[in-house]
Order: structure tokens, then sequence, then C-alpha cells
């Protein structure tokens, strides 16, 4: 279904070398977060990928129902138009 939207941006990503790092980190300088300029941009954002995420649920699981009952499927068929 092609790219995904992910709802994690409000969170630290952390790798294998901050996890080592963070083993060293007594005044916890990695705590880095990404950050918005506005609360009001971090909500937006936020909400946003919210609704992403449930519009592309909701089409995997249209499509998963045509596939397991093709003659009721035909009522849901997702189109794909092109731009």
């Amino acid at each position: 279904m092609g790219s995904y939207a992910r709802s994690d941006f409000l969170f630290a990503q952390p790798s294998v070398a901050t996890g080592v790092a963070r083993l060293f980190d007594l005044w916890g300088w990695f705590d880095v977060y990404n950050v918005s300029r506005t609360p009001e941009q971090a909500d937006a954002r936020a909400l946003y990928s919210d609704w992403a995420i449930t519009g592309q649920e909701l089409k995997r699981a249209i499509v998963r129902f045509g596939r397991s009952s093709p003659e009721q499927g035909e009522l849901f068929a997702v189109r794909h138009h092109s731009r």
C-alpha cells in the first residue's frame, strides 16, 4: 500500500549507539526530543498524523474485507484515482 504515516515524531528515536551512550550520560544530555515551534503546531502535526493513520487502517480493512468476501467487497472497492 505504499508509504505509511507515522505517529512517533514526538518521541525520541533511540539507536544502539545512543543506548550505549546513555550508560554514561549522568546529566541527561542525550534526552533530545523532536520539537515544534509552538504547542499549536505540535498539536496540529499530531492530529494530522493520527487521522492519516486512521485513514490507512480503514483502507487496509476495506481491502482485506474485499479479499475475504469478493461479492460484498465490490460495494467497497478501493479505486486509485490518478491526479
